[in-house]
């Protein structure tokens, strides 16, 4: 057996523990050894639908309580799961059925595991020819022994799209799995009888799937899991939960900080408890310091510790987890000079930023880089570069895919010797902490400065009516001589003239008081309409298409 796959079976023999799903209206509570009981029945399942060793399996579910022992049953096949990306409400069903049948064809699927609530998808895949299981049928399978795996083999393709929209999925194997679990696990400390994860992040997100169900299914973490849905209703739930079963680990991007300190502010004296939260990681976009700050400041009154809001860096090229905080650290702040940040690429720290005579900048720090995980920043000849020098940013090791499948077949992400360029911007400071600084595509270049266009979104998303997470800057003529850019927001006022005249008006000023120049064009659009990833990130490049 693979590490990670003997762990797993281990820890559903010995432990206690095991995950709640199903709040508010039906909390259940299963122990990972309940779920490999399930599992093992599914595996039966699969086993008799022909799914075997190193075949690859599309996974469509939306409950955690299905996922959690499908995933688990196909790996006892040695077979590997892609999670599908999910059809909403608004989605274009003819369009998704394109999609996802090339990325099945892409990762040469055996069959679609599908569960709630897309068993209405079933015909549109039999018509396309895609043999489809359903997660009803498999509970009621044989009890199945697990098949040997090895570290080789691969255990997740992570859907991840490419610059130019295009599928890919990221490779990753048994051993990238065990590795990346206890590189985050250790640095944590964490501690299986006391700590308990809260997640309402979506499963087929690299974040919520390693950190959330892959991670504590191995370790016999005790997790609580919701859907985005759940979250996205109700987002006082998150807090209510953590309130209810004393969490003390979870994790979200930035906008959703943003919405719950919000909501926070509004709740009544006395009606949450979130005294018990070791970690609250910020990830997966980037990281604003004010966000934190506020989130802080209105969790004061419920005991949230502010020395547990930590930005982290993660990746699904690198299982997951880049660069963590040791525990208890907080939000540390690179405070840096933003003229020769932009102008010279050079991160020189500003002692007293009161008394600057220049602007500043004030970058949250992501932590070191977890055990078994080299970086270096290089520059445009991929030479390494010293301390505080901004350029990309690379990383070696054992948890680092070997590559992307892709629609041309396989792609190598690894140079001779093993380094991954990330495409991502950023510095090390002196003590060895990650800064980035932004995607080295999205950079806009005006008067021989690099601007980055998340210092561009925050300014944007001060201005009151722009609804938190939901501004985006965009780079106009890039590759001519003279580039801008456009900044496209949305707001639930869109329909009001008058306050989206004073909404453009107030982005353009809060704009250039933080860069220097102006943009080119304020758009404010309703809610949902930015196009954005299956992981509800913005997609910069998509929102250039959507203005050209």
């Amino acid at each position: 057996m693979s590490r990670f796959t003997d762990e797993m079976y281990a820890t559903a023999r010995t432990s206690v523990r095991g995950l709640v799903t199903g709040e508010p209206d039906a909390p259940l509570r299963r122990t990972w050894g309940e779920i490999h009981r399930i599992a093992r029945r599914m595996a039966g399942g699969l086993a008799a639908a022909g799914i075997g060793y190193s075949d690859a399996v599309g996974v469509l579910a939306g409950m955690p309580v299905d996922i959690a022992p499908a995933c688990q049953g196909i790996w006892m096949r040695g077979a590997s799961i892609t999670m599908l990306h999910q059809p909403t409400p608004r989605t274009d069903l003819e369009m998704w059925a394109h999609d996802t049948e090339t990325v099945l064809r892409m990762i040469e699927a055996r069959a679609v595991v599908l569960g709630a609530p897309f068993e209405l998808a079933a015909p549109i895949l039999l018509e396309r020819g895609i043999d489809v299981v359903l997660i009803d049928d498999l509970r009621t399978g044989e009890d199945t022994d697990p098949l040997p795996t090895s570290e080789s083999d691969i255990a997740l393709q992570q859907l991840t799209s490419g610059s130019t929209g295009s599928p890919k999925a990221v490779r990753i194997t048994h051993s990238s799995f065990f590795v990346n679990a206890y590189a985050m696990f250790d640095r944590v400390k964490f501690q299986l009888d006391d700590d308990v994860m809260v997640s309402w992040l979506p499963l087929f997100h690299d974040m919520g799937m390693v950190g959330f169900l892959s991670v504590p299914m191995q370790f016999g973490a005790e997790v609580v899991c919701v859907t985005p849905l759940d979250f996205l209703r109700r987002p006082i739930l998150w807090a209510e939960l953590i309130s209810k079963y004393r969490g003390t680990v979870t994790a979200a991007p930035n906008f959703a900080y943003s919405l719950l300190a919000r909501k926070l502010r509004n709740a009544e004296d006395g009606a949450l408890d979130l005294s018990s939260v070791r970690y609250m990681w910020n990830g997966a976009e980037p990281v604003d310091a004010d966000t934190m700050e506020a989130l802080a400041e209105a969790g004061k009154r419920f005991g949230l510790n502010p020395m547990a809001l930590t930005p982290v860096y993660g990746m699904a090229e690198t299982t997951l987890a880049v660069s963590l905080p040791d525990p208890g650290r907080g939000q540390i702040l690179d405070i840096v000079d933003a003229d020769l940040l932009e102008a010279l690429g050079k991160a020189v720290p500003v002692r007293d930023p009161e008394h600057h005579h220049g602007n500043v900048r004030r970058l949250p720090t992501l932590g070191y880089l977890v055990d078994n995980l080299e970086g270096r920043v290089v520059d445009a000849n991929r030479e390494a570069l010293p301390v505080r020098s901004v350029g990309v940013i690379e990383l070696r090791g054992p948890a680092v895919t070997s590559g992307y499948t892709t629609v041309e077949g396989f792609r190598s992400t690894q140079d001779a010797d093993g380094w991954l360029d990330t495409g991502d911007i950023g510095y090390f400071t002196e003590d060895n902490l990650v800064v980035v600084c932004g995607r080295i595509k999205d950079v806009i270049i005006m008067g021989g400065r690099n601007i980055y266009p998340t210092d561009i979104e925050r300014a944007a998303l001060r201005v009151k009516g722009v609804r938190p997470g939901n501004a985006v800057a965009v780079r106009l003529d890039a590759g001519q001589k003279r580039e801008s850019f456009a900044v496209v927001v949305e707001s639930n006022d869109h329909q009001n003239s008058e306050e989206v005249r004073r909404i453009e008006h107030d982005i353009v000023h809060a704009v250039f008081s933080e860069v220097g120049v102006r943009p080119r064009s304020v758009t404010v659009l309703g809610p949902g309409a930015l196009p954005k990833t299956s992981s509800g990130k913005l997609r910069r490049s998509a929102t250039a298409d959507h203005l050209s």
